[in-house]
């Protein structure tokens, strides 16, 4: 029986953080454990493998360096989640220093390559995230129901969810729920003044995944306000649960729902947000075109999808290593022994 190859694949946040790079890196980990066997730590511990995947460019930069030297004709590749694209890599040397380490960049939405320096676009290949598609709920006519998923922090911009809940004070059929752990604790008391103010307003604080996606489903509406985003998988999960969205004017969601979608409202705009929340609960045409131009995207989030475009990848950095090593042979062949 052949052995398989094995996978290291490196992120930054383990199961307790519940987060994007902790969601994307379990589900990688199902999805190639029938080819590999994967290694999944938060940091490389020095155990050989034949690949490593390291999600993040800073943050998991030391396991990055690390198994460059070590293992500089294995594969690597280094994925770009959000805040080391949009952020990091423009200031901080250690991020640099991976994308140049990495023999591929991958990115999580289809305007992500024009963000990576041009010089190192070659490398980069991008892989839609996924997930199951669940059957679309019919949903109550009494109210509109809107629904945030996103840890508070300031790159998730709640504050814009906020201010749209306040300016929506006066409309009694318009609900506007919030799931997310406060890892910001000054959010997390902003958040609790909303609710006092504006008991339309709910902050649910942390659900599991389960119960998340769960209410996306039942939500009319998933709003994304994030100001810096690599591809968020709660977009995805909206889409493929038949839940309009309405997100922020970034690369990261435009990447995902295409440049010509009608939900969008520019970052930090709460007065857009709120306009468009308000269309939408009283044209039920408006709702319609976004839900049907949802629809025309989910097919590009599906499992098998994203699945073969990490084998495709893994492939590709397998074949190159292959090659170096066969290269270095010929140019230093193995001397024929004494007679």
């Amino acid at each position: 029986m052949m052995t398989r190859p094995v996978l290291c694949l490196v992120t930054p946040a383990l199961a307790a953080a519940n987060n994007g790079n902790w969601q994307t890196a379990q589900r990688w980990a199902r999805m190639l454990a029938a080819d590999y066997q994967v290694m999944l730590q938060a940091q490389w511990d020095g155990a050989p493998a034949d690949v490593m995947v390291a999600l993040h460019a800073r943050r998991s930069a030391a396991s990055i360096a690390a198994w460059a030297s070590a293992f500089p004709q294995r594969g690597l590749a280094v994925v770009l989640t959000g805040t080391d694209l949009y952020r990091d890599i423009l200031v901080d040397a250690q991020a640099q220093a991976s994308l140049q380490r990495a023999q591929r960049l991958i990115v999580l939405h289809e305007r992500a390559t024009l963000d990576v320096p041009a010089a190192l676009r070659g490398k980069c290949r991008v892989c839609l995230q996924s997930t199951p598609s669940r059957r679309p709920l019919a949903k109550s006519s009494a109210l509109l129901r809107c629904l945030m998923v996103g840890h508070l922090r300031d790159e998730k911009s709640p504050r814009t969810y906020f201010d749209a809940a306040r300016m929506l004070a006066a409309r009694a059929d318009i609900r506007l729920d919030h799931i997310g752990a406060a890892l910001d604790a000054q959010l997390g008391h902003e958040a609790q003044a909303v609710q006092r103010e504006q008991p339309r307003y709910r902050w649910l604080g942390a659900l599991p995944h389960a119960a998340t996606r769960s209410r996306i489903q039942r939500a009319h509406l998933l709003v994304h306000a994030s100001r810096m985003e690599g591809g968020a998988h709660v977009v995805i999960e909206a889409v493929r649960s038949g839940t309009p969205v309405l997100a922020s004017r970034i690369a990261g969601n435009v990447g995902l729902l295409g440049s010509d979608y009608g939900g969008y409202f520019e970052a930090g705009d709460s007065a857009g947000l709120a306009t468009l929340i308000e269309q939408c609960r009283d044209d039920a045409a408006m709702l319609e075109k976004l839900r049907a131009q949802c629809d025309r995207r989910a097919p590009l989030f599906d499992p098998a999808r994203e699945r073969a475009t990490l084998r495709r990848v893994i492939a590709e950095m397998a074949a190159e290593a292959h090659e170096a090593q066969e290269a270095q042979e010929a140019q230093h062949p193995m001397k024929e022994p004494c007679p």
